[in-house]
Parts: structure tokens; sequence; C-alpha cells
């Protein structure tokens, strides 16, 4: 991609990111919707081009994109597809790939919910190394002579029960949807999405009342200073906790809000 598709995706996976978040492992039913968006680009030129086209308004894309898909998939793909139709986008065959990515993050989500995101890195990472030794299983797995439904079958055949359903679900994508590329070089960019992934601090910041967008930069920037890396902030809204805020950031709590702050000067008062 070039770099106006590549800010077109970065921004639409920073929008996307906290609602896959809080989906958990149902984000790998979005991930599947999602590549049926995917299939559905593929399989028009035309589509493609309508939902890309610079001399359009974004709106107008935006409502083609809602159009064909109420209904069909939920509500947070129509959405997102929707944004993406806003965007820009340098090629029209951008789109379909920037969703793909998309749909696959979301199945990674899912997996990370499960607490299962390191085995599908190493699922498909070995996956990987056995698929560069071995020509002929590889030429089997993306040959285009053989039906999409052959390829997942035989894939089914090799790994069903071996790895964790996650894997099971982007191997059989990978090999269903060839989309002109490698079956090993697109297991092998999984992987490394999975490992960025788990690798990324995630910061849980629960507020009273909804935090600006300048605030949410100002935590954002902080939180990564203290941990040295990329953190990714999370805010949820509890109007409970009266003021002030409570962040989380794997084991690590900081509580600084009023209610904290009455039950520790109750507990003192009490002796």
């Amino acid at each position: 991609m070039r770099a106006t598709s590549e800010a077109s995706l970065s921004a639409a996976d920073e929008r996307f990111t906290p609602i896959l978040d809080a989906a958990g492992e149902g984000a790998r039913e979005l991930g599947e919707q999602i590549f049926s968006v995917v299939d559905a680009l593929d399989g028009s030129v035309s589509l493609r081009r309508a939902l890309t086209d610079p001399t359009r308004s974004g709106d107008s894309k935006a409502q083609l994109a809602t159009g064909l898909l109420r209904g069909k998939v939920h509500d947070d793909v129509v959405d997102l597809v929707a944004g993406l139709a806003r965007s820009r986008w340098s090629a029209d065959a951008d789109l379909p790939e920037a969703l793909e990515e998309l749909g696959t993050t979301a199945v990674l989500v899912a997996a990370e919910a499960r607490g299962d995101l390191l085995r599908v890195e190493e699922d498909l990472f070995r996956l990987g190394r056995i698929l560069a030794g071995e020509r002929d299983l590889r030429v089997a797995l993306a040959s285009t002579d053989a039906t999409r439904e052959q390829r997942v079958a035989l894939s089914d055949r090799l790994l069903e029960g071996q790895i964790a359903p996650e894997s099971q679900v982007l191997v059989r994508r990978t090999v269903g949807a060839l989309r002109q590329r490698t079956v090993t070089t697109r297991l092998a960019r999984i992987a490394e999405l999975a490992s960025a992934r788990r690798q990324r601090v995630v910061a849980s910041v629960l507020a009273a009342t909804p935090l600006t967008s300048a605030q949410v930069e100002r935590l954002t920037a902080t939180l990564s200073r203290i941990y040295d890396t990329e953190v990714h902030v999370n805010v949820a809204l509890d109007p409970s906790i009266v003021g002030g805020l409570r962040i989380q950031v794997g084991a690590e709590v900081v509580d600084a809000t009023v209610l904290s702050k009455l039950a520790e000067a109750r507990r003192r008062i009490a002796g």
C-alpha cells in the first residue's frame, strides 16, 4: 500500500480496535463477516471502484456501503466499511486489502480474549516452516486448479484438532482466498500481526465522564513514557466513581477516583 492507503488503514484500525477489544471472543464472528465483505469486493471490480472513487463524496460512498451491507452483517462491520469508504485510497485494490488486515486482527483479538494469542502465533510460524520444506503440500494448498472448498478441506484434514480454533479460521481463510499471494507469505504476515499485538501494552481506564481526544492523547503519551513502549488506551465510563480515573495496566492498578479517596478517608477515620 502507498502512504494514503496506509494512513486510511491506520485510522480505521485505531477506531475499530476498542470495538474489537470490547467484543472479546465475539471478535472472531466480526472477523469472519469482514472476510465475507472482502470476498464481495474481490469479486466485483465495479463495486471496489464505486467505494474508492475519489470523484465521489465520502458520504455518498458511505451510504452505498451501508445500503449494501445493512442487515447482512453486524452493525459494527457496516460502520467499519462505511468509514473506510469515506477514506482516501491510492488504489481500489487497497480497500479489500485493508479489510483483510482488519478481519485478521479481529480473529487475533478473539484468540487474545481466550488467552490463546501466543499459541496462534506459534501455530502459524510452525505451519509456515512445514510448508517451506514440503513443496507438494505447499502447491496443493495454493493450487488454483482445485476449488476453494477442496483446498480448505485439505487444510482441515491436515490440521483439525491440532491448532487453536482461531488458527484454523486463519488458515482456512488463507488457503480459501488466495488473493494473489503465497500461502507461506500470508501465514508469516499473520504471525507477525499476532506477535505485534501480543507485545502491545493495553491500559484500561475507568472515568466518570467522557475524556476529550486531547486528554486521551496526553494520557496515552504519559503511559507510553512510563512503560517505555506503545500503550493502547481503552476508556470505559462509570458515573458511580464520581470523578478521577482508575487505570489498570496488566496487574497494576492506579485508582485515583473520588470513590477510592472517600473509601481511604473512611478507613483512616475508623482507625
